[in-house]
């Protein structure tokens, strides 16, 4: 049997309205990433040292930020609080510029900085699996974002 015209409708528009959700969900995810990813990946020509961390607050950890070359060490320079940051350990760091926020550098930094997509991403992938009935690419999406916060999770 044939759908009828406003059933063939009913489908495009829960389509598009499925794919406009799960690339927001994207886009979210990848501007949250860029943020912090950005310092990470393109840190040519920044600031980089190692990151002391000798006490924590609710939101960020501080230390003594010892840069690379000429400048002296500094005390107090923060890095936001996370499960990757902890008291008493070393961090090779990259500085924001035109602040004195510290990011994680390395493949760890990269990896964890990637963390939000990796989140977006599996939450795209039911949307894209049942509202858009794209079941290979969904599980391709969710592999994808599993992968990402596995390798987020083992480089800590």
């Amino acid at each position: 049997m044939k759908p009828s015209s406003s059933q063939l409708a009913l489908s495009v528009g829960r389509r598009v309205v499925m794919a406009c959700v799960a690339g927001l969900l994207l886009v979210a995810g990848f501007w949250t990433s860029w943020d912090t990813a950005q310092h990470v990946l393109l840190s040519k020509g920044r600031e980089h040292g190692t990151l002391s961390v000798t006490e924590c607050g609710d939101a960020t950890c501080s230390g003594t930020y010892d840069p690379e070359g000429p400048p002296p060490p500094r005390a107090g320079a923060p890095i936001e609080r996370s499960v990757a940051v902890k008291k008493g350990r070393e961090y090779e760091v990259v500085l924001k510029p035109g602040t004195d926020e510290l990011v994680r550098a390395g493949s760890s930094g990269v990896l964890l900085a990637w963390v939000p997509l990796g989140g977006a991403l599996l939450l795209a992938a039911p949307v894209v699996g049942g509202g858009m009935r794209l079941t290979r690419t969904a599980w391709g999406t969710a592999l994808a974002g599993a992968v990402l916060l596995a390798g987020a999770f083992f480089a800590l």
